[in-house]
């Protein structure tokens, strides 16, 4: 079975788990990394996603891939959040950042020189996003950008200052 394939069987089978705890799925990614292969399963909710949270998603999925065993060879199971910047990889990712300060990469640059535009992220139609940056709005083709991601700014920073810091939480464990 092919890595994206292996993905999105592992995802059919452990979102109505996921869901039904209060959470979203990120992503889930299958890749190697050296001589290890990992099951990588990435949660968000709109309450943010602590280290318990990823643990008991962990308990949660894990019988269920046991059980239905949809990977054929030893790999590592990681369950994470996405992190304060995460890239958006999909029309989901992209809508549900709308407001959002963000940077895209692009594979060719702007006429006027530039690869990387910063902005806040203010519409997403018909394949095309919408950043609204220093210079005004930029409407690219969604096939044109590279990476997109969100950007922790200053202003997020400043806000977050009573807070715990945010990071990046992952529970993991080695599957045969």
């Amino acid at each position: 079975m092919k890595k994206q394939n292996i993905a999105a069987v592992v995802r059919g089978l452990i979102e109505p788990t996921v869901c039904a705890m209060g959470y979203r799925i990120w992503d889930v990614e299958y890749s190697k990394s050296g001589a290890d292969w990992h099951l990588c399963v990435t949660i968000d909710s709109d309450a943010g996603i602590t280290i318990d949270d990823c643990e008991g998603v962990h308990r949660a999925i894990d019988p269920l891939l046991d059980e239905a065993d949809p990977i054929p060879n030893f790999y590592y199971l990681e369950v994470s959040s996405p992190g304060i910047e995460r890239e958006l990889r999909t029309e989901e990712h992209i809508r549900r950042s709308l407001g959002e300060f963000c940077e895209a990469r692009l594979f060719t640059a702007t006429p006027d020189g530039r690869k990387v535009l910063s902005g806040t992220l203010v519409g997403y139609a018909d394949g095309t996003v919408h950043l609204m940056t220093e210079e005004g709005e930029c409407i690219l083709p969604r096939s044109a950008i590279a990476k997109l991601k969100t950007l922790y700014t200053e202003a997020q920073a400043a806000s977050d200052a009573d807070r715990e810091p945010d990071e990046t939480n992952t529970e993991r464990t080695e599957h045969t």
